[in-house]
């Protein structure tokens, strides 16, 4: 098969496009021909490298596919068969899974993170990880879906346990996490402020449903919170930046208000005064990924129409070193795909 590989640590330039080995099932492993892989930061700092942490080379990224199914162990899904992967990997036996909590399993990890990814023809999955998706549904679109949405719905629902009437500020309106946010806290009855970095990204968060946007290059983000609210704040943050964007967050909460993380694109060194923690009673969340169920609950509303992933532009899968920088240089708005 066709595959986009590294061999080493470095720019974009270490992507090649090349033949590879097709993938062979294992004892309950489903194969995937694919035919679309969106990118995602973590794709970005694989290749880069990672502190303390060691992939195979060399390695195929991407934990974001939609295609067919080749096979089933059994049969379960027929060849042909028009699917999207869920992105999390879990053992599916120890107490968290049998408990439905798989993202928190010990040996949890992404697709295309130490196993080999998407930015293929063919994948390899276990079965349980194969999710049907109806003939509306693009690849594209199916492929763009899974993990925003998935991190945005444990964020807001499970961790932040977000109410209807609150009013919650979503950075980076532009990021895959950011576009599923806006739509996943107005599906759920909040008031939607989100922030972007230019005019037609502020735009566009309006057209997903945010209420008020904030030009976080030219206005204080914390400043504009609190005016949106009547100098209040907002209940929920959907944090997902770092260092960058860290104080403002903190300030941008209400009392009894949540910041919820998944994760640090800007860095991971964060600070806070306690006493602001504890007198203004804030609660600090920490969010990774989400569980099958989630997704399989996120996925009835996409199917309905009622949300859906924003594609900002597709690549031959020849071309992913651009695309790579295209994501890099935070060029896109919503979801980058590649396909085969």
């Amino acid at each position: 098969m066709k595959a986009v590989r590294f061999h080493a640590h470095g720019g974009p330039e270490v992507l090649r496009y090349e033949d590879a080995p097709d993938p062979i099932a294992g004892p309950g492993d489903a194969l995937i021909r694919v035919r679309a892989c969106a990118l995602n930061h973590l794709d970005l700092w694989q290749r880069r490298g990672m502190e303390r942490v060691r992939i195979p080379f060399p390695h195929i990224s991407g934990a974001d596919v939609a295609g067919e199914v080749i096979s089933t162990p059994n049969g379960e899904f027929a060849a042909g068969t028009r699917v999207m992967l869920q992105p999390g990997l879990s053992c599916g036996r120890c107490r968290a899974c049998l408990d439905g909590r798989d993202n928190e399993c010990p040996k949890y990890e992404v697709l295309g993170y130490f196993s080999d990814g998407g930015y293929a023809e063919i994948v390899r999955v276990p079965l349980q990880n194969v999710i049907a998706i109806p003939d509306s549904i693009g690849f594209i679109e199916a492929a763009a879906f899974p993990l925003a949405f998935l991190t945005a719905w444990h964020m807001l629902l499970t961790r932040a346990h977000l109410i209807a009437g609150e009013d919650v500020l979503v950075l980076g309106a532009g990021s895959g996490v950011g576009q599923a946010a806006i739509q996943i806290a107005r599906q759920h009855g909040a008031r939607v402020i989100a922030t972007g970095g230019a005019d037609d990204k502020l735009a566009r968060a309006r057209q997903l449903g945010a209420a008020e946007v904030i030009n976080h290059t030219t206005e204080d983000v914390a400043a504009m919170a609190r005016q949106y609210t009547n100098g209040r704040g907002v209940d929920i943050v959907v944090e997902h930046v770092g260092t960058a964007t860290w104080a403002s967050s903190l300030k941008s909460l209400a009392r009894s208000g949540r910041l919820v993380t998944c994760g640090a694109t800007t860095g991971h060194d964060a600070g806070i005064d306690l006493r602001v923690l504890f007198v203004r009673q804030l609660s600090l969340l920490g969010s990774y990924m989400g569980r099958k169920a989630e997704l399989l609950s996120a996925s009835q509303f996409f199917f309905a129409g009622h949300v859906g992933p924003i594609v900002d532009r597709t690549f031959p899968l020849a071309e992913a070193g651009a695309a790579h920088r295209r994501l890099e240089n935070r060029e896109q708005f919503g979801k980058i795909v590649l396909v085969p």
